[in-house]
């Protein structure tokens, strides 16, 4: 009987997963097997290898991997699959230090750790690097200068004007400088919104180019505006280095930055090997460590930089986790109150003496109310108009008190509204009241409307609108500094939302002379967060007096994710074109694809998706455009809320409709989302597996309880003494909890 799972099942899988990291197992000239670990001539090995190799012993490579120069790269141990591959290290060390080899992979075919031995201890990774990974490693390190050689610079030009680096941006960068020297590879960064994380991000990435630890960039973001936003910002500071935005339909470019949506890469990172990238930076961190966005972020062997401007109170332990953060602390903060008080942001007041629509005490269900009903029963035709004609009474009264340069009233101004129902709505009661305008006075502005960044350009750049009304497009990736008037004309129950909605008006604007803005708060969110004018709320103990707890993994209240709207999952319809028309998910889904089939016969861009051949970003945006066309507002955003696919993108939902691909199902993203969870976590092969049969019961139920492994099935197969024996018994409880939080649980933002 043959022994299953043997070195030579292994291999097998092996020569599977070097094919798809780009290597020919079949050619000598790049993989050679079986290879005697006999010693190079030390001219081989100074090249690679920064010590003089051992004395000679027997012993044999499984796999070297050759450099386009025949030079060995990097040996490759392979065991088979009972055995922890990690445990092999120190049988290859040997065999690649005779060789000249400057890197190592573990392997038993289903977990891979690779050992840059010289610089860090093994670690798990998702796939094979390719040989231009490896070669990039070894030019990075002959390249590489400490930080301390490279400038921290006072001032730079963004948007043609000259910005001088601000002391806090200054220190952040040396902090980076640190880490990186330590060789912390993960660092996560809080800033309030408007401290110019995003300009900050772009001088420490092109310092870490300038110093030859980085070549290859990812930047990640979770919204088109951010996309813009940071494509024009790499491109003013960083216009040395080549750079794009990679987008759902087009082709994967040769470039040293790439800027992508969350979304597209959580569909495309396995056409990247997990060596690709030297850093990543992820906007917004922490909404992205859990489900389908783990896997995309996990993927990448590579220095990660999370941006985020959520109080420390508010991030998940997660978060901290994955960034190697201690005592859940960020590894840099600078308060709110500390940027009021430097000048660096401008500091907010609170209109006295308007209508609140909601009684004290009242409570609403942030998981699960629908926002239908909720508008139904707060809000009226006499109240929408009261709460407009409120908000423009004092808005004209007191606008140049606060920015004397602002010519025009009231002065630029948000009205955040509960849906694009409501939204249409409150726009037209402001037009009613400027007739002179000519109905530009107020303008709606959501994925729906035929323009959205035309609609966004003349807010800020024209006298009119002097109004945006949105639901959510504006609460990030919007930076407007004239803002002079906000309006919290819906309730918000997350404490990472109302901080982004603030964070709209704090933006400094001296043209105008800006000295501070008005929030206009109708449903007394203010007051639930404890936030005031002398005591910014900022998520800790400290500001304001009583806080709301945490919205966390077991307190049953609702994560803030912001990737798509909270009630993804629990409302049936989806809110299309610009007065918010509910239409059945169900009806517009088949609406959707009987369109895009039809469509398909003449359509050159769709023929070309449907063929799977990429798309230009103009042909990409073509289509985006001509499918977002009254009647049906087929656009991402909505196709996301119908499908219930926060991580969807428009190509994957076109071939959807075209039948050329299908949908991930919930089992496979959850099985996606465990593998990455499982890279992070370093457990044993034995470990592993008895995960593995948690998966496939969370996947049944949802989430895992302990009192399941009590029960059948996993009682038959003594899962709870096999946990505890694994783990311990606080262990055990503990990696459950993990589990759930990171692997099964639908979030919904």
């Amino acid at each position: 009987m043959t022994e299953p799972n043997k070195e030579t099942d292994a291999r097998i899988l092996i020569d599977l997963l070097l094919r798809d990291a780009g290597w020919d197992p079949a050619d000598k000239s790049q993989v050679r097997t079986e290879v005697a670990a006999v010693s190079a001539t030390p001219d081989e090995v100074s090249s690679l290898v920064q010590e003089a190799p051992v004395a000679y012993s027997s012993g044999r490579c499984d796999y070297v991997l050759a450099d386009s120069n025949s030079r060995p790269l990097a040996v490759i141990e392979a065991k088979r699959g009972k055995i922890d591959p990690y445990t092999a290290k120190q049988q290859a060390l040997p065999y690649a230090k005779r060789i000249g080899a400057p890197f190592i992979f573990l392997s038993n075919g289903e977990l891979i750790y690779f050992w840059d031995y010289q610089n860090d201890d093994a670690r798990a990774v998702s796939s094979f690097f390719s040989r231009r990974d490896l070669e990039r490693l070894v030019w990075l390190r002959t390249e590489s200068q400490p930080l301390a050689t490279i400038p921290i610079p006072d001032y730079y030009i963004r948007e043609g004007e000259t910005r001088h680096v601000r002391v806090y941006q200054q220190d952040c960068m040396r902090a980076i400088d640190h880490a990186v020297e330590l060789g912390k590879r993960r660092f996560l960064i809080e800033l309030p919104t408007g401290m110019g994380k995003t300009d900050l991000i772009c001088l420490a990435m092109k310092r870490l180019m300038q110093a030859g630890r980085a070549e290859r960039v990812l930047f990640l973001v979770d919204r088109e505006q951010l996309a813009k936003q940071v494509i024009s910002a790499i491109q003013d500071i960083c216009s040395d280095r080549s750079s794009y935005w990679l987008q759902a339909g087009m082709e994967r470019q040769e470039q040293q930055i790439t800027v992508c949506l969350l979304q597209t890469m959580t569909s495309r990172y396995r056409e990247f090997t997990s060596g690709y990238f030297d850093l990543v930076i992820m906007d917004e961190a922490h909404r992205s460590i859990y489900g389908s966005w783990q896997a995309a972020l996990t993927h990448f062997d590579a220095f990660h930089v999370g941006l985020t401007a959520t109080p420390a109170a508010y991030i998940e332990r997660n978060t901290f986790t994955f960034y190697h953060c201690k005592d859940e602390q960020p590894d840099f903060s600078y308060p709110i109150q500390d940027a009021f008080r430097e000048g660096f942001l401008i500091p907010y007041k609170f209109a006295t003496g308007i209508t609140c629509l909601i009684a004290d005490g009242t409570e609403v269900d942030g998981q699960q109310y629908d926002p239908a009903e909720f508008e139904r029963k707060w809000t009226n035709e006499d109240s929408n108009r009261k709460m407009m004609v409120e908000f423009d009474r004092i808005a004209r009264e007191s606008f140049q008190e606060l920015a004397p340069g602002q010519k025009e009233p009231p002065g630029k101004s948000i009205v955040f509204a509960i849906t694009k129902h409501h939204a249409a709505r409150l726009a037209r009661y402001l037009n009613e009241l400027h007739p002179d305008a000519g109905g530009r006075y107020a303008e709606v502005i959501t994925s729906d409307i035929a323009d959205a960044d035309a609609a966004i350009r003349r807010f800020k750049k024209e006298t009119y609108p002097q109004v945006a009304v949105s639901v959510d497009m504006l609460t990030t990736g919007f930076d407007c500094p004239d803002v002079l008037h906000l309006v919290l004309a819906r309730r918000v129950f997350s404490p990472t939302l109302y901080q982004q909605i603030r964070g709209r008006g704090t933006r400094r604007c001296d043209r105008i002379g800006k000295k501070r803005f008005v929030i206009y708060d109708f449903f007394r969110n203010h007051e639930y967060f404890s936030d005031s004018e002398t005591d910014p709320f900022e998520g800790s103990a400290s500001g304001g007096g009583g806080v709301p707890s945490p919205k966390g993994p077991g307190s049953g209240e609702l994560i803030e994710l912001g990737l798509t709207d909270e009630w993804l999952e629990a409302v049936s319809y989806v809110e299309v074109g610009p007065d918010g028309e509910r239409v059945d998910k169900k009806e517009y889904v088949t609406e959707w694809e009987k369109s895009v089939r039809s469509a398909s016969t003449d359509d050159g861009i769709l023929q070309k998706v449907k063929s799977g051949e990429s798309l230009t970003a103009e042909q990409e945006e073509e289509l985006s455009r001509r499918l977002n066309q009254p009647r049906h507002y087929f656009n991402e955003d909505n196709l996301r809320r119908a499908y219930r696919r926060p991580g969807g993108n428009l190509i994957d939902f076109v071939k959807a409709a075209l039948g050329t691909t299908k949908l991930k199902t919930r089992e496979e993203e959850t099985s996606e989302n465990f593998q990455a969870w499982l890279i992070t976590k370093n457990f044993s092969p034995q470990q592993a597996s008895y995960l593995s049969l948690l998966k496939n019961r969370g996947v049944v139920r949802g989430k895992v309880d302990v009192g399941d492994l009590f029960q059948p099935p996993l009682s038959i197969l003594d899962a709870a003494n096999l946990g505890i024996e694994l783990f311990g018994e606080a262990g055990l409880s503990a990696v459950i909890e993990d589990l759930n939080q990171s692997v099964f649980p639908a979030r919904t933002a």
